[in-house]
């Protein structure tokens, strides 16, 4: 039974899964190297639960019990050393996650379950840098978090049923949809959205239409919530540059980044997150 609940990594998505862990009844602890990344996470998962109250989303005796079951640390070492399941979710650089899951790895408990929040990346090779790959599995939740119904979860070379069905097990109990999938680059979600989104980006360099009429051509005559460019700020330019360039290397061709979404990487227009992507987030009117 998965009780413990330790989510590395207190951005974007780490603090979200935090947040759902909390509210599936995990006791949940979120760690990042950063107290100032851990105090801001803090602050956007108080807000969260706020919300969730106003919408009807939580009672407020339900919020109180799943706040109590949420902690943070800056000690990885420490914070794994009970844990059940240990949900990495820091940025995509493979050397980044080798060391999170080595230091894991090393502490945590010989029955604990290890998971990766990638978009994009290997969960076999990331299981290699542990002494138990069997045990590894991605679980690759969507932003934002506690909206989005879907947890991907993909299996490694090494992945066992047990620690498949963990996971699932696992999201369904953080109020989450399931697919089981097996592992090649960018799974299902991430190989169709990242042509999507960089087709979206040619058309645009290409003068094919303004962000604003591709958007709402993607939304209106295929039926997505979002278009391509409102996503893209949303996840961040510089992820969806780096999920292209992971797919390009692994797939060929059809993944190259389009040079107008390097350009604008290279600006620092990277999205919501700095004010500015292909949208601008500076006025309220386009927030």
């Amino acid at each position: 039974m998965i009780e413990r609940l330790v989510v590395v990594g207190s951005g974007v998505m780490g603090r979200g899964i935090a947040y759902v862990g909390a509210v599936g009844g995990f006791q949940t602890t979120l760690v990042d190297i950063k107290q100032e990344q851990l105090e801001s996470a803090q602050k956007e998962i108080a807000l969260i639960f706020e919300q969730g109250v106003a919408r009807g989303k939580l009672t407020d005796s339900e919020r109180q019990e799943a706040e109590a079951r949420l902690s943070y640390s800056l000690d990885l070492a420490a914070a794994v050393r009970d844990a059940d399941l240990v949900i990495e979710a820091v940025p995509e650089k493979l050397e980044l996650k080798k060391q999170v899951f080595e230091t894991i790895d090393a502490h945590a408990p010989a029955s604990c379950y290890f998971a990766t929040n990638t978009s994009t990346m290997s969960p076999t090779e990331i299981g290699s840098f542990t002494k138990r790959p069997e045990r590894v599995i991605a679980m690759h939740f969507f932003n934002p978090v506690h909206k989005m119904k879907l947890v991907e979860i993909i299996r490694g070379l090494e992945t066992s049923d047990e620690t498949a069905q963990v996971a699932k097990e696992a999201a369904e109990r953080m109020g989450k949809e399931t697919v089981v999938v097996n592992e090649f680059p960018g799974f299902v979600t991430s190989r169709i959205s990242a042509l999507v989104g960089n087709e979206a980006f040619y058309m645009l360099q290409e003068g094919v239409g303004t962000p604003e009429e591709i958007d709402k051509a993607i939304k209106l005559g295929l039926n997505f919530p979002m278009g391509p460019f409102e996503l893209a700020d949303l996840v961040g330019l510089d992820t969806r540059l780096n999920n292209l360039k992971y797919l390009h290397e692994k797939l060929g061709e059809k993944y190259r980044p389009a040079p107008l979404l390097e350009q604008y990487v290279k600006a620092g227009r990277l999205g919501r997150k700095t004010g500015r992507g292909v949208y601008d987030y500076t006025n309220r009117e386009n927030s």
